[in-house]
C-alpha cells in the first residue's frame, strides 16, 4: 500500500514558478512509476507528466512540455513537479499518482494510488 500527499500549491501570477511535492509512504516507492495529473473545474482529469523508475524516462503532455519538469528522489520517497512560466490555463487541482509497474503511462486508469490533490491557481 502506498499513501501519497501533495504539497506546494498556491496562488501565483502568470509567468511565475511553483514546485509541487508528493511525499510517499511505503517501502516500494522506488519501484513504482509515478505521474502528475491535473483537473480543472468542469473538465476531465488529464495527464501532465510521468516518470518511470526503471530508467528514469520522463513523459509530458504537449501543453506543459518545455515548462514543467518531473523528477523523483527515491531516498526521500518524494516526487516533484517544477512548474515554470505558469499560465492561467494551468489553474487546476494537481494530483500525484503511483503505478505498480516500472513504466509510466498517460492513462489515469492505469494508476493504482492517488493523492488528495493540491490547488494551483494562476492569475493573469
Amino acid at each position: 500500500q502506498v499513501q501519497l500527499v501533495e504539497s506546494g500549491g498556491g496562488l501565483v501570477q502568470a509567468g511565475d514558478s511553483l514546485r509541487l511535492s508528493c511525499a510517499a509512504s511505503g517501502r516500494t516507492f522506488s519501484t513504482y512509476a509515478m505521474g502528475w495529473f491535473r483537473q480543472a473545474p468542469g473538465k476531465e482529469r488529464e495527464f501532465v507528466a510521468g516518470i518511470s523508475w526503471s530508467d528514469g524516462s520522463t513523459y509530458y503532455s504537449d501543453s506543459v512540455k518545455g515548462r514543467f519538469t518531473i523528477s523523483r528522489d527515491n531516498a526521500r520517497k518524494t516526487l516533484y513537479l517544477q512548474m515554470n512560466s505558469l499560465k492561467p490555463e494551468d489553474t487546476a487541482v494537481y494530483y500525484c499518482a503511483a503505478r505498480r509497474t516500472p513504466y509510466a503511462t498517460r492513462l489515469k486508469s492505469e494508476y493504482d494510488y492517488w493523492g488528495q490533490g493540491t490547488q494551483v491557481t494562476v492569475s493573469s
